[in-house]
């Protein structure tokens, strides 16, 4: 093992890491050790950052995701080289697919043995960057300590820029290790953390008010840009102008509130939503790339005019041609609306009677067909849930049958609506409930965050039941014990009449949590939601553990896939 020692007491690299932190903004860090990263941890002995202790880094990026979301800033996530970084790939790629801003700090080899050389350094990669490459936004190798301050604060500025997401920053061990001393301690107004806003080409907008302001049946598709860019007024003020129904995308749900007139809600997997989007004269979609998930499997084929508000050019007419607005969704509906009302449009009663009557229609249509399908147990599960836990309580949901239900039937009354969606990796719910509290104890907030998962993917966050004792962190689990991986096990029985390795083998979740000194009982169907009710009321961390087959709502959109019932091949 090489190391470097720095004599005791002195600034090393890692200081001036953390340091750099501190005068961006940053209050805590989330991660664990490793041997090229220890100059990083080290310095947290004088650093004034919070510290979450995760043990698994795939873990540790969620617990980011989860600090991001609650704090409403860029978190940092301090890794170690080789297997440490390499682990904490698909948290980083839901946090892309989600635009969380995660700023990933990787330790390095040595600097000598960068460059693809073979010099044997324990977690060695010829090029430990190239494997984050098609995963984050940004990526630099720092090489020198005077590197340090501006090549983090570029990478501040990336993550939070929208649209929001993942950079990665490495830095060899020996500048961890290595004296600071010609680097002076930075402040914070020392450091631009700021992004340029991303705003729109004002002809684009104008070409697209045109198009709005004599739209007959306007409809507004609204994703997760719209919250991640804070955008709810501009949306409610563009839909009211236009009097213009709102479907969300699951990421989208807070984008307008159900109590909200003109909410369509976001039953986007149900085809009488796809059709009422379809049957739009002019549809704006904003903050959305129209991806599998909010397109109803790719069956969603629009009619009319399409606009498309996107802070990511890569998705902007990437699905479905029309008028590209490349631009922050927040920016890009306030000036929309600006350049409608210029061209003389104005709600009028009798086209805001229209909207809701076709809101009423759309919903009723959903509804019936939802409890028509033998599901009660699913719907009362859901809905108890959701009556017997407070309006603003956080939910952190991994991808798990429980959660699909959610991502269609709950309201999530302000609180962002936080799933592993956005990739599809199991092992979100539990982490990413722990980093938000972990931000909500930064922050000085109070009360206990949820989090939902299945038996299969609580085993990949079982090890954080550890963190949870720790910290001491108010969590609650619910675990959904169903015996397998329920969602898969419905596919496959679906597609091929049997399931094939979906079965798992479980621990007793009860005893298992209790062995770390956390609370935790069983529960039934009948009784889960007060049962929960009562976890997040007593404070600190606790599992529920509900033995449950659920089931799916049937799928809508079968006949549509290519080569089905006579479809296009």
């Amino acid at each position: 093992m090489t190391t470097q020692t720095p004599d005791t007491g002195q600034r090393i690299g890692g200081d001036v890491v953390l340091e750099t932190l501190l005068a961006l903004g940053a209050r805590g860090v989330v991660g664990l050790p490793g041997q090229h990263a220890l100059g990083l941890f080290d310095a947290l002995r004088r650093s004034d950052l919070a510290y979450l202790s995760a043990r698994v880094e795939n873990n540790a990026g969620f617990m980011a995701d989860g600090l991001a979301r609650v704090t409403g800033d860029v978190a940092p996530l301090l890794l170690s080289t080789g297997p440490g970084a390499l682990t904490s790939l698909a948290a980083l790629q839901e946090a892309a697919a989600s635009s969380i801003p995660v700023l990933a700090i990787s330790a390095q080899i040595p600097v000598a043995g960068l460059g693809g050389g073979r010099h044997g350094y324990l977690h060695e990669l010829p090029d430990q960057s190239a494997s984050f490459r098609g995963v984050v936004k940004h990526v630099v190798t720092v090489r020198t300590m005077a590197q340090i301050p501006t090549a983090m604060a570029e990478a501040w500025r990336v993550a939070a820029a929208a649209p929001q997401g993942p950079v990665l920053v490495e830095v060899p061990q020996d500048i961890l290790l290595a004296s600071a001393h010609d680097v002076p301690v930075l402040t914070g107004a020392t450091l631009a953390k700021t992004p340029a806003p991303l705003a729109p080409v004002a002809e684009t907008v104008q070409h697209a008010a045109a198009a709005l302001a004599g739209a007959e049946r306007p409809v507004i598709f609204a994703g997760g840009g719209v919250v991640r860019a804070g955008a709810e007024r501009e949306l409610a003020a563009l839909a009211e102008r236009l009097d213009a129904p709102v479907v969300t995308t699951f990421s989208g749900k807070t984008a307008m509130p159900w109590g909200h007139p003109l909410s369509a809600q976001g039953w986007i997997e149900d085809i009488a939503t796809t059709e009422f989007l379809e049957n739009a004269d002019v549809l704006v979609i904003v903050g959305s790339g129209v991806g599998e998930l909010s397109s109803n499997y790719h069956t969603f084929r629009p009619h009319g005019r399409v606009i498309q508000i996107e802070a990511d050019l890569g998705k902007l007419g990437s699905n479905h041609p029309g008028i590209g607005i490349h631009a922050d969704a927040k920016i890009a509906l306030a000036e929309l609306e600006a350049a409608v009302t210029a061209a003389g449009r104005a709600s009028t009663p009798e086209r805001r009677a229209a909207a809701t009557g076709s809101i009423e229609t759309l919903l009723g249509t959903v509804l019936d067909r939802v409890e028509g399908q033998g599901r009660e147990a699913e719907i009362a599960l859901v809905r108890g849930l959701r009556e017997a836990i407070a309006d603003d309580t956080k939910v952190y949901w991994d991808m798990t049958i429980l959660a699909y239900w959610a991502w269609s039937a709950w309201d999530a009354r302000g609180a962002e609506f936080a799933s592993a969606q956005g990739a599809g990796g199991l092992g979100y719910g539990f982490p990413a409930a722990l980093g938000a509290a972990f931000g909500r104890r930064i922050l000085g907030e109070t009360g206990s965050v949820l989090a939902v998962s299945g038996d299969g993917g609580a085993l990949y966050g079982i090890a954080e039941l550890a963190v949870a004792a720790q910290h001491d962190l108010p969590v609650v689990w619910l675990i959904v014990d169903d015996g397998g991986y329920g969602v898969l096990r419905e596919y496959m029985e679906g597609a091929f009449g049997a399931a094939t390795a979906t079965e798992l083998t479980r621990p007793n979740y009860v005893a298992l949590a209790e062995s770390f000194g956390i609370p935790a009982e069983q529960t039934t169907l009948a009784d889960a939601p007060a049962t929960v009710a009562r976890a997040l009321a007593a404070g600190g961390p606790r599992v529920v553990v509900l033995p449950a087959v659920l089931e799916l709502f049937a799928p809508t959109h079968l006949d549509r896939l290519p080569g089905a019932n006579g479809a296009a091949a």
